[in-house]
């Protein structure tokens, strides 16, 4: 009986390291360009110079975040590695640089990259190369579009979302009320001007339209248009100059419509004190971030996290800019991802992670959200407050908008 037992524990000594072994090379970690064992490389485009520069800011609060994230031990013990090339706000230099970051220096994924034309320069590049193209600094409708572009996710509310709640707001208080529309001549602004009519019921209800382009020097022009049609309601889907540059003509010309600007452009920093607090005083907007000039957040604790981040990662960047909200935000998003793809970082698993997020609570996106979204319906940010400038900060009213 004792032979009969000793070649069956023998047996088991051998299999069991075996089986260990199996498991182990089962469980190894898997990886596609751009990560390996230490590192995790990711690359985005942003207007450090141009037109546009003030959203540079968002590349530099979302490296500064994996900054913090690496100095606490990285992800699942690996560095975040953020590469950032100046695409100055231009859709063929976004292509030249995108190449550059997806062939030479073989990024996992792009991240957080600005602007609508500049996005949707490389829209199906990088779909066709299956690279990621993550959390997008632009609210345009089309990267809500799985089916066609399945590596591609937005994160912000769509400008969309955000023009129809504009609707909602000028025909639940301004009857009757004569529209009209400075716009951004790009997918940026269309998306807003096209989402209005849409909201407004019909394009009649807008009087005028006025576009530009970034490249011109003022909108002066446009906005002596858009007071001569007899407008009393004016939508001003623009970028941070040119709103302010829209804010203050208005105020020049003793032109009292109620204006709204889009919350691309909803800075106090960066727009409402170039274009005057007295000139933007009643201006409405909207927001799904927290405002961090508000004094009553003072004792709120995501934004005693984010203060504290502000402090020790950019000390001398301007508290009251919202991009450094909006890049800490978008970084903790892409973070939360990228945990949850473990030791599996390829393309596909980061997308199948980044698509299926499942109310995730950030410390400073405004009370009641969260980050969740599905692969049928990729964008992760669906809820909008509106929000109204009273010459010191944005005073919230209404209830929350949920799309």
């Amino acid at each position: 009986m004792a032979r009969s037992v000793r070649p069956r524990l023998r047996a088991a000594c051998i299999l069991l390291p075996l089986l260990a072994a199996s498991a182990a090379q089962a469980e190894s970690p898997k990886y596609d360009p751009g990560a390996d064992d230490k590192t995790i490389r990711i690359g985005t485009t942003a207007p450090l110079s141009g037109p546009v520069s003030a959203f540079a800011q968002i590349a530099k609060s979302a490296e500064a975040y994996f900054r913090k994230v690496n100095e606490e031990g990285g992800v699942n013990g690996r560095r975040i590695q953020m590469i950032i090339a100046d695409d100055a706000y231009s859709p063929p230099k976004t292509v030249e640089q995108t190449r550059r970051l997806v062939e030479s220096d073989e990024v996992l994924l792009i991240f957080g990259g600005v602007g609508t034309p500049t996005n949707s320069a490389v829209h199906k590049y990088l779909n066709d190369k299956k690279v990621p193209q993550l959390f997008l600094g632009s609210g345009a409708a089309k990267w809500d579009d799985p089916k066609n572009f399945p590596w591609t996710v937005g994160w912000q509310p769509t400008y969309r979302d955000e023009a129809l709640a504009y609707a909602r707001y000028i025909k639940a208080s301004h009857a009757n009320a004569r529209v009209a529309v400075l716009y951004q001549n790009d997918d940026l602004g269309k998306d807003y001007l096209k989402a209005l009519e849409e909201g407004l019921g019909s394009a009649e209800a807008i009087v005028a339209r006025a576009p530009y382009e970034t490249t011109s020097p003022t909108v002066d022009t446009q906005i002596l248009l858009l007071k001569n049609s007899g407008a009393d309601v004016v939508l001003v889907a623009a970028t941070p100059k040119f709103a302010a540059q829209a804010i203050r003509k208005i105020a020049e010309i003793g032109w009292k419509p109620t204006t709204i600007i889009s919350n691309v452009s909803a800075s106090i920093s960066g727009v409402l004190e170039p274009a005057g607090k007295d000139n933007s005083t009643g201006v409405i907007s909207s927001q799904y971030l927290k405002d961090s000039t508000d004094p009553a957040l003072k004792d709120d604790a995501g934004y005693k996290q984010w203060a504290a981040f502000m402090d020790k990662y950019l000390p001398d960047a301007n508290k009251a800019d919202w991009l450094n909200v909006y890049g800490y935000t978008i970084a903790q998003t892409l973070v939360t991802v990228l945990k949850a793809a473990g030791n599996d970082l390829t393309r596909a698993n980061v997308m199948k992670q980044a698509t299926n997020l499942k109310d995730v609570h950030l410390p400073m996106l405004i009370n009641g959200t969260a980050v969740s979204n599905s692969p049928e319906h990729v964008t992760p940010m669906t809820s909008l407050q509106l929000i109204r400038f009273d010459g010191t900060r944005w005073v919230p009213f209404g209830d929350l908008l949920k799309n």
